[in-house]
C-alpha cells in the first residue's frame, strides 16, 4: 500500500506545484484513510486498495491543481497540512 500512495503522491505534486512531496503524501493518506473510512460507514463491503487507489486517482486528476485551496476553506484540516 505504500508503493501506492506514494505514486499517487507523485502524480498529485506534478498536478500541483502549491505542494510539496511530503504535503502531497499527508493529502493522499487522508484521502484513503477518509475514502475507507466513509465507505465502512456505509455499510458496503470492502473493494480492496485498487478501488480506493482508484478513486483517489480521479480525485487527483478532477482536483488535484486547487487541493491546496481546501485548507483555506477547511481550518479544520490546517493543523494537519502545516
Amino acid at each position: 500500500m505504500e508503493e501506492r500512495i506514494v505514486e499517487l503522491a507523485e502524480l498529485l505534486q506534478q498536478s500541483n506545484d502549491q505542494l510539496s512531496a511530503e504535503k502531497a503524501k499527508t493529502w493522499v493518506e487522508l484521502l484513503w484513510s477518509d475514502f475507507e473510512a466513509t465507505y465502512a460507514r456505509a455499510g458496503y463491503t470492502y473493494k480492496g486498495a485498487e478501488l480506493t487507489e482508484k478513486m483517489i486517482r480521479q480525485w487527483i486528476e478532477s482536483y488535484g491543481a486547487t487541493l491546496h485551496e481546501f485548507v483555506a476553506r477547511n481550518p479544520k484540516y490546517a493543523d494537519l497540512l502545516k
